[in-house]
């Protein structure tokens, strides 16, 4: 406490006042006695009014952590004080002095302000968890997130920024801005931060800037800044995983000091904001594939179903055409194409399962890519011929020599060339050319067809996706194939891309593989095999009964002598007394499987030299693994060709 005494309100204080005075205190003999305004020539203004008020008998009475700007340590402060003063009256009764009690609450009010500022921020964060949990859209979110925190911090702008998968470049989806500010929203390298900036924004670590033209150099980073006006910044990043993935930037006018409150108010809602945009993204990615596949399921339903029209009307042909050769011949080769496309389709869907699961297995060997597409032009011409398109295939004289599995590149290929004659309107032009570039083998499929807007050049790689769909026009098919070139040619470490001008212009997919150090010559197709021309003793055991004796009819035909048998267990009955020369066994019978069968056959007696043929619809290598274990000479995929069916029995 202090006693300020006469109308020079002298200072005379007590040990507990010396505080207050600070750094002044060290030679307080010469400061006993002065005039008030001589001790605190700063409070001369703010404080000297009251006091001579209150030698004039109107007391103050308590004032509260009332805020004074001192010099008491040799530069400015602010602190609080709560002081109450009352008169000190003479002999005479008048007013000679006051009393002053004070009591500094600098620390005190301090800790109330973080405690404030702390619920506020809270509070702050709690208002945006709210606004963006019912938010359906990222926008909304971004929307609110940075308003919100704009208004908190009282800024010029907020925003919000993604990282592209380049993870060169940065998109601003959205900014909150004040009346007047410019909008920042579009597209950015990283570089513009800055070399420094940048490497650390990469790593998470928050850029703070409180005035750009002071601590930024020419060239690092402030030409960005002060082309939109910003002047401080805080530049929060988001990184996941080991990888940058967004960014919020909070922008100011002016310099500006930014407190480690503010950054950790930044990081917060940056994080808070990044999750719940990823939660709605997350649902909306949920709720397009199953968009997506319940119109797969749509699309395959009717795509096996086509097929099955013509059959039933080329059964009903022959039995009213009575059988005649012209009649036979005509629905013979209508039904052998829709059974062809059944079974592509089939096979596209089992190869994607496979890919997919990462069960698929690739036979490589050394080929020429040239030799691979020849074969795959020649398999797509029916489609292309039927079309009435032009085809132009430009192939280098040298071998384009790859290690790959031959099969599957060609499938590529083939899809490739048959998609371009589905989407090519009648009498196109389609063109196959190959080149090496460098160490790759590149070679392209172009046609003039219905071309590929330019938002959807990825997605046609996207499973069951049609772009010809959304273009209002269907030429039948999955939406699988594009999917699967991609992921064939990915487990070859290759590349493929789709190019098109737009809509109605035609389009152009191009497959990089890398290339081989020396190149072998692509097999030659082995001849069909021709069925034994000796008479066979052959049993067929299947569940699905239709199956088993259009097959038992199809040898019979042949002059082998059949015999069916509906389950495993009869198969091996009708086995033990037929003593067969070669066997065909549905996998998937019920009660003793194929697997089963297979085994106890290969127990009966008289029957150690026979073949047994496996029939299944798995194909997978793990599936032709076990079927090897159990006994099986041969795997044969649902429904077995003819030429497959003869290969079996060339080796009986």
């Amino acid at each position: 406490m202090c006693v300020m005494w006469g109308d020079a309100l002298r200072l005379l204080f007590n040990d507990g006042y010396r505080a207050l005075l600070g750094a002044r205190a060290h030679d307080d003999a010469v400061l006993m006695g002065q005039p008030f305004r001589a001790v605190w020539p700063e409070l001369a203004d703010p404080v000297g009014p009251l006091l001579d008020d209150a030698l004039r008998g109107n007391a103050t009475g308590a004032v509260e952590d009332h805020p004074f700007t001192v010099q008491r340590n040799g530069y400015p402060e602010q602190i609080h004080v709560t002081f109450f003063t009352s008169p000190i009256h003479d002999d005479d009764g008048a007013i000679a002095g006051l009393l002053v009690t004070c009591v500094e609450t600098t620390a005190r009010v301090a800790s109330r302000r973080e405690r404030d500022d702390a619920m506020e921020r809270l509070r702050l964060l709690d208002e945006i968890g709210e606004a963006t949990r019912v938010a359906s859209e990222p926008r909304a979110i971004m929307e609110e997130a940075t308003r919100l925190l704009g208004e908190h911090l009282g800024v010029t702008r907020v925003a919000y920024a993604d990282l592209e998968p380049d993870n060169d470049r940065f998109t601003i989806r959205h900014d909150w801005r004040v009346p007047g500010a410019i909008s920042t929203a579009g597209v950015y390298s990283l570089d513009l931060f800055g070399s420094r900036a940048t490497q650390n924004l990469r790593i998470g670590r928050t850029l703070v800037i409180n005035d750009v033209d002071r601590e930024l150099a020419p060239g690092d980073g402030d030409g960005m800044f002060n082309s939109i006006g910003i002047k401080a910044i805080i530049c929060c990043p988001l990184v996941k995983g080991g990888r940058l993935v967004a960014m919020m930037a909070v922008h100011q006018v002016h310099p500006r000091q930014w407190t480690s409150e503010d950054l950790a108010l930044v990081e917060a809602v940056v994080e808070r904001c990044w999750a719940h945009i990823e939660r709605v993204r997350s649902t909306e990615a949920l709720r397009e594939a199953d968009r997506h596949k319940s119109e797969f399921l749509a699309v395959l339903a009717h795509e096996l179903r086509n097929p099955l029209a013509p059959i039933r009307n080329g059964l009903e042909l022959l039995r009213l055409g009575g059988g005649g050769s012209d009649v036979v011949a005509k629905v013979g080769g209508m039904m052998d194409r829709q059974l062809s496309h059944m079974t592509h389709l089939i096979n596209d869907l089992l190869d994607i399962a496979r890919v997919s699961s990462g069960k698929i297995v690739l036979h490589r060997e050394a080929a020429d890519l040239n030799r691979i597409a020849a074969a795959a032009v020649e398999a797509s011409m029916p489609a292309i011929e039927a079309a009435g398109h032009d085809l132009e295939v430009q192939l280098p004289p040298e071998p384009l020599p790859i290690e790959a599995d031959t099969v599957r590149i060609s499938q590529v290929i083939g899809n490739l060339l048959t998609n371009a004659a589905k989407y090519t309107p009648r009498n196109g032009r389609i063109r196959v050319a190959a080149h090496a570039d460098g160490d790759i083998a590149v070679i392209t499929v172009t046609d003039n067809g219905i071309g590929i807007p330019a938002e959807s050049l990825d997605a046609v790689f996207d499973m069951f996706t049609q772009v010809a769909r959304h273009m209002e026009r269907s030429n039948g098919g999955l939406g699988i194939g594009l999917s699967l070139v991609r992921r064939l040619v990915a487990l070859h470490g290759g590349t493929a891309t789709a190019a098109s001008p737009g809509a109605g212009q035609g389009s152009t997919f191009t497959i990089r593989l890398p290339l081989a150090g020396t190149a072998a010559p692509l097999a030659e197709p082995s001849p069909s095999a021709r069925a034994a021309t000796r008479r066979l003793r052959i049993l067929i055991a299947d569940d699905n009964v239709d199956a088993a004796h259009s097959l038992s009819d199809l040898l019979a035909l042949d002059g082998h002598d059949t015999r069916v048998a509906a389950d495993g267990a009869a198969a091996l009955d009708v086995a033990a007394q037929f003593q067969p020369e070669v066997v065909f066994l549905d996998i998937g019978m019920p009660g003793m499987d194929g697997y089963e069968t297979a085994r106890r056959l290969r127990g009966v007696p008289g029957l150690d030299g026979v073949r047994l043929a496996a029939l299944t619809g798995w194909g997978a290598a793990e599936d032709r693994a076990r079927s090897r274990a159990a006994g099986f000479d041969h795997h044969l995929l649902k429904p077995a060709v003819p030429a497959e069916v003869n290969a079996v029995l060339a080796e009986a």
